[in-house]
Formats: C-alpha cells, structure tokens, sequence
C-alpha cells in the first residue's frame, strides 16, 4: 500500500468526524472563548477548516512562507456563519484529496519548509509534516473544539467511540 493510500483513509475516518464536530457549532457562540488568550469558536473552527488546505499546500509546493518579505502574511479570516465554514472545510478537504489520491511515494519523503519571513522554521519529508503538522494538529484542535461544545451545552459528537451524549457512557 503506498504511503497517501494509507493516509486517504485515515483523512477520510478523521474528517468524517471533524466535520461532525464543525456542523454542531452554535451561531450564536461563535464569540465564546474560554479564556482571553484562546480562539474565539469560530476563530478555531475556520482555523480547522483552513488546515486542510495547508495539506494540499503541503504536496503541492515545495514551501509555505506565513509572513513573506514584501507580501501581506498570511492570516486567517473567521467564517461569518456555519453555512461558510462548512463550504470551505468540504472545499480544502476535497482539494487535499485529490492531492493526496496523486502524490508518489518519493514526493511524500522529499524535503519541504514552513518559512517565516524567508527564514526556515523548520524543514521535513512531506509525509511527516502531513502527519504532525496538519493531521495531529488538526485533531488537537478539534479536540480543543469539542471542550468549547462542552462548555456550552452543545452535545458532543461521538468520534472514536461513544460520547457523553451520543452512545452508552
């Protein structure tokens, strides 16, 4: 089995999941924060959705640069309804897909760079930035979402089993 083979399904059961946890946030809490220092809701939540795209960046490009010399940085605008979020979480997964079903074993192991400012932050194979920095990441942060569904009454989705809410616990 080749290496974006196996990670096709692993996106597939993981996203299925996110996007569980995506469709349960209330518009009306979408300024909810835990903590002054945290992601507003809906600030994660199109943060979520935008690292799928990371991925497709990721096999497509040799590099990222966040905040290129004489160009505007990257930033992340918030979704301004569920609706919005949604359409760019179905959009980036369904570019990233399609950029994985594609990418060979030998462009999965060549070297890529996140870049701040033209300077590297770090450099790795392709294979191990999709999985600790886009999929582990993700899943950090969709747990990190599901806590703020919890403190707000919403029922939480069942992902890799039953929930509180959903299912025998």
């Amino acid at each position: 089995m080749s290496i974006s083979a196996s990670l096709l399904q692993e996106l597939d059961q993981e996203m299925a999941g996110t996007r569980k946890t995506l469709e349960r946030i209330p518009e009306d809490k979408f300024d909810f924060r835990p903590h002054p220092k945290s992601f507003t809701m809906i600030q994660l939540a199109t943060h979520i959705a935008n690292m799928l795209g990371w991925g497709a960046t990721t096999i497509k490009e040799d590099s990222f640069d966040y905040a290129p010399p004489g160009a505007e940085p990257y930033r992340e605008d918030p979704a301004s309804s569920r609706a919005e979020l949604l359409k760019k979480f179905d959009q980036s997964l369904s570019e990233f897909r399609q950029a994985l079903e594609t990418a060979s074993d030998d462009a999965m192991m060549k070297p890529w760079s996140l870049l701040g400012g033209g300077q590297v932050v770090f450099t790795m194979p392709r294979i191990a930035c999709l999985r600790g920095m886009i999929f582990n990441h993700l899943i950090h942060h969709r747990a990190q979402l599901t806590v703020y569904l919890r403190m707000n009454d919403v029922p939480v989705p069942a992902l890799y089993g039953p929930s509180a809410d959903e299912g025998n616990m």
